[in-house]
């Protein structure tokens, strides 16, 4: 059985590092996105992009970069994806040289004897939050530049998985609290009157207030001022092992059909805290969607729109409109919000929002 999860991180010979994407891959391969390659290689103009502790000896891929990377230089690093009919960025077993496991690696660094500022900061944010909770540094990992060994002591910031529903629970309610104790020296990224950065502008018609208030009640976004310098804390949520339901297997053919506007009630928002984010929904009016359309779910593969909507709220979506025919006959229908040409103009929010 071939176990690659959300967010490890498969390396290919030529040191070009992915992420694995979701939990849904055909056998023997996993869908990905590719995150950065070594300058031998690959360079990039833009100022964000490089990477290392001894200069620039990688670069970040950034929107589309990392597609067009491949496609053009290492086209073999696809996957055929029949349910989609076309080919993804990702690798088969044999072209993954080595596969990095954020919690390996942390457990790794957090252990270690390497003494410097970050590291020891990333240590106290960490024994903060496990003296507050019954969570144990297993339920933890880093990824970004902390899992690849190139982070920036001045510049990094600190990026965590956190494995597991129950276990994000937990951990929203001891940052809930530790945001609320000014002693703690936690804070909510998002508590400011200013966005702490611009990814709202990349949709058309999601407002920077808009943008700020569902960001901050997400909690995963965090700010620790106990440091020689403010920290950007970040945790991304990542399924259990026995969390996992691989879905490939099980869908003949997802089928897009156009896309729609609807306002939706969610039903369950148990997987939205993933990637992709899934909402179970009822659709409560649309002039796009037939009436004889049952939609069940919205899937949504960007990053904003993540633990965007809470059971029982009404909110606002347009998307791609899909039917998905399973291999057992059933077929149903689903909203996808995806990387595409239409990127902007896609949106999920709460219509209830203060």
């Amino acid at each position: 059985m071939f176990l690659c999860r959300d967010r490890d991180a498969p390396v290919t010979k030529e040191g070009i590092i992915f992420r694995v994407l979701g939990y849904d891959h055909p056998p023997n391969a996993c869908i990905c996105d590719v995150e950065y390659a070594p300058a031998s290689i690959y360079q990039s103009q833009d100022p964000r992009a490089p990477r290392g502790k001894s200069g620039a000896e990688y670069y970040k891929f950034y929107f589309d970069q990392g597609l067009n990377f491949v496609k053009k230089r290492f086209p073999q690093y696809q996957v055929y994806s029949y349910i989609h009919s076309e080919k993804l960025v990702g690798l088969y077993r044999e072209h993954i040289y080595e596969l990095r496991r954020p919690d390996e690696k942390l457990r790794s660094i957090y252990y270690s004897e390497i003494d410097d500022p970050l590291l020891n900061t990333m240590r106290k944010v960490l024994d903060n939050i496990l003296d507050v909770t019954s969570l144990k540094l297993r339920d933890f990992g880093v990824f970004g530049s902390l899992l690849h060994g190139f982070y920036s002591v001045k510049y990094s910031d600190l990026d965590f998985i956190i494995y597991g529903s129950k276990q994000l629970l937990e951990l929203i309610d001891a940052l809930f609290s530790l945001y609320k104790d000014p002693s703690s020296g936690f804070m909510n990224e998002y508590c400011g009157s200013e966005p702490p950065d611009s990814r709202y502008k990349r949709f058309r018609d999601y407002h920077v207030d808009e943008y700020m208030w569902h960001q901050k009640r997400k909690m995963i976004y965090g700010m620790y001022r106990r440091a020689w310098r403010p920290i950007k804390v970040e945790f991304e949520p990542v399924k259990r092992y026995e969390e996992i339901k691989n879905e490939y297997p099980m869908i003949n053919l997802i089928r897009k059909i156009e896309m729609v506007e609807a306002i939706v009630e969610v039903i369950d928002s148990s997987q939205s805290y993933f990637m992709p984010s899934i909402y179970y929904i009822e659709v409560l009016d649309s002039k796009d969607i037939p009436s004889d359309v049952d939609v069940k779910r919205i899937v949504s593969f960007v990053e904003e729109f993540r633990m965007q909507l809470k059971e029982g709220e009404r909110g606002f979506v347009r998307g791609w409109l899909e039917e998905v025919e399973k291999k057992n006959g059933e077929v149903f229908y689903q909203i996808t919000l995806s990387y595409c040409p239409q990127y902007s103009q896609l949106i999920l929010k709460s219509i209830n929002n203060g």
